[in-house]
């Protein structure tokens, strides 16, 4: 399955907006693909205001959020990968959801018939004990 990190960022803006407050993202600075203004960057994190009334060309898939903003009256477009998001919350109460480190996919479910496609003999005895 995809990670249901975007979709819970997204839901959360809205919820937090929809609500009259500002939200707000905490951002890992140290990812690879982060691109936001180092020198606001501390202790290798990030606090960004992403109400739309803060930012312009918002746009916000599964793999990015990517939006331009001011910083000390000068624009500057940022790219914050998904994954990069430590936090959403409003600014006025925390109210919000913090992430755990970035969501491996799902492996793949073993099929109930590979022993048999492979020849393989699988030693799968049961766990159940019959009491009488």
């Amino acid at each position: 399955m995809t990670s249901s990190r975007p979709y819970l960022l997204r839901a959360n803006q809205e919820w937090i907006a929809d609500n009259g407050l500002t939200p707000l993202i905490l951002v890992d600075a140290s990812h690879p693909d982060a691109e936001v203004p180092v020198e606001y960057v501390q202790d290798g994190r990030i606090v960004l205001n992403i109400s739309l009334s803060a930012v312009s060309d918002w746009q916000a898939d599964n793999q990015r959020l990517s939006f331009s903003a001011r910083f000390g009256g000068v624009p500057r477009q940022l790219v914050v990968p998904v994954e990069a998001v430590l936090a959403i919350y409003a600014r006025e109460n925390g109210k919000g959801m913090a992430f755990g480190p970035s969501e491996e996919p799902d492996p793949e479910p073993p099929r109930p018939d590979a022993d048999k496609e492979s020849g393989q003999v699988s030693d799968r005895r049961s766990h159940l004990k019959v009491i009488k």
